[in-house]
C-alpha cells in the first residue's frame, strides 16, 4: 500500500500532512509493495506503473475465468485463439466402425493356405498344379491355418468441471469458461488420436502408422554426392528412391496391389514442392515424381504423396521429432482392407452438481493400428 502521513506513528515519526513525513522513516518504507515510490517529497502522488494497473493481484494478466483489469484505452481482441495445432489422421486412415463402448479387444485373422502338387511334381513355378490321372487312387487337398492377431481396445476419458463462481465470472466479461475448457478437451482428443494412429503408446507397446511392427525398413541408397539426404540429391535420384520404395512394396505384395499414398516428413515435402527440376523449367520436382511414378505409368490410380510430422526422426537410429536424425518415407495403400484404426464415438455422462462444482466426463475407446496385410507398407530411411 502506498505511504502517507496517516502511517507516521507506526513508524515513530510526525505527520504534518498527507503525503509529507518527517521521522525516522527507512528508504523502503517511501515505497509501495511493488517497489514503486507513488509520493514525492512535496506530497505529490506519483501514480502507480502501468504495467502494475494492468495485473491482477497474484502479478499475472488473467485468471481461470479469462477475467482482465483493462485499461480505458486497451482495445482487446476478443476471438479466442487456441494453441498451434496440426492433425491429420482423418486423411490418411480409415475407422474400424464395428467397435463399441462395451468392447475391450480388437481382433482380425489372418489366413494362409496350402495345397500339394499333384503327381508328385513339387510346387516350384511351371509344377505344383492338382493333375490327377485316369486310375489315381490319392487325390491331394487343402489346408487352412487362421491364426488371430488381438489388440487391446483401450478406454479413454476426460474430466469437463467448474464452479458456480467461474461461470457467473465468465459469463460477465462473455467469455464462458465451459465452452473454452470443452474447446480444449477436444484437442486433446484429437492430439491422443493422431499420436496413437502415427506412432502408437510407449507404455502400452502399441505401434502406428510409421513404425508397425510387422514391416522392415530399408535404407535409401546414397546419390551422386555420397549422401542419402534428398536435399543433395538430383530430381531424378529421389525419383527413383521412390520407384524403388513403390517397386519393392508392389513385389511384397505379391504383385497384387500397388501401393498409392506417400508419407515424408514436411521439410522434404516443402524441398521437393519448390525446387525445380531443372533451371531451364518450371516444373517442380513433385510434379515430376507425380507424372513419372510407377503407380501412374501402371494405370491403377495417382500417387497421393502427402507431408507428415510423425515422419521426422522415425527412421532407424533416429529419435522421433527430432530434425538431424534420420527421417522415413512411408509407403502404403489407405484401404480399410489393409490398414485401418478402431475406436469410438466421444460420449458424455450427465452433468453433476457437486457442491459449487459442475462435472461431467468424456470418455470413449481409442484402439491400435491394425495391419491384417504388412505386406503393403514399406519403410524407406535416410531421405
Amino acid at each position: 500500500m502506498p505511504f502517507d502521513g496517516n502511517h507516521a506513528e507506526l513508524l515513530g515519526g510526525t505527520a504534518l500532512r498527507p503525503g509529507i513525513y518527517r521521522g525516522r522513516a527507512r528508504a523502503r518504507d517511501m515505497l509501495t509493495y511493488d517497489q514503486t515510490r507513488t509520493w514525492d517529497s512535496r506530497g505529490n502522488h506519483l501514480g502507480m506503473r502501468f504495467e502494475r494497473s494492468h495485473k491482477t493481484h497474484d502479478g499475472k494478466t488473467v485468471d481461470s475465468t479469462g477475467a482482465f483489469l483493462l485499461g480505458e484505452l486497451e482495445r482487446l481482441d476478443p476471438t479466442l485463439h487456441l494453441p498451434l495445432v496440426e492433425v491429420s489422421w482423418s486423411r490418411d486412415i480409415d475407422l474400424r466402425e464395428d467397435v463399441s463402448i462395451a468392447d475391450d479387444v480388437t481382433s482380425y485373422t489372418v489366413s494362409t493356405f496350402a495345397s500339394a502338387g499333384g503327381l508328385g511334381t513339387g510346387n516350384s513355378i511351371g509344377n505344383g498344379k492338382a493333375w490327377v490321372g485316369r486310375n489315381t487312387t490319392q487325390i491331394t487337398g487343402v489346408d487352412v491355418d487362421i491364426n488371430k492377431i488381438p489388440h487391446n481396445l483401450h478406454p479413454w476419458a476426460l474430466e469437463l468441471k467448474y464452479t458456480i463462481y467461474e461461470l457467473e465470472s465468465a459469463a460477465k466479461v462473455g467469455r464462458p469458461i465451459d465452452e473454452q475448457k470443452f474447446e480444449a478437451l477436444k484437442l486433446v482428443h484429437q492430439m491422443n488420436i493422431d499420436e496413437q494412429v502415427y506412432y502408437g503408446d510407449v507404455p502400452f507397446g502399441d505401434t502406428g502408422l510409421v513404425n508397425l511392427s510387422g514391416v522392415t525398413p530399408t535404407n535409401v541408397v546414397n546419390g551422386a554426392l555420397g549422401t542419402p539426404q534428398w536435399i543433395t540429391k538430383t530430381p531424378d535420384e529421389i525419383l527413383s528412391d521412390i520407384n524403388t520404395a513403390i517397386t519393392t512394396n508392389w513385389a511384397n505384395a505379391a504383385w497384387a496391389v500397388v501401393p498409392g499414398r506417400i508419407g515424408i516428413p514436411p521439410a522434404q515435402f516443402g524441398y521437393i514442392a519448390t525446387a525445380k527440376v531443372s533451371l531451364a523449367g518450371n516444373m517442380s520436382i513433385l510434379r515430376y515424381v507425380m507424372e513419372n511414378n510407377v503407380l501412374t505409368a501402371t494405370g491403377r490410380g495417382k500417387l497421393e504423396i502427402y507431408p507428415w510430422k510423425w515422419c521426422l526422426g522415425a527412421g532407424a537410429g533416429g529419435t522421433i521429432g527430432s530434425t538431424g536424425t534420420v527421417d522415413r518415407m512411408v509407403v502404403y495403400t489407405k484401404n480399410k482392407k489393409y490398414v485401418r484404426f478402431p475406436m469410438t464415438l466421444l460420449q458424455r455422462t450427465p452433468l453433476q452438481y457437486d457442491g459449487i462444482w459442475q462435472k461431467c466426463s468424456y470418455f470413449g475407446r481409442l484402439g491400435v493400428v491394425e495391419n491384417p496385410y504388412p505386406e503393403t507398407v514399406s519403410y524407406s530411411d535416410g531421405i
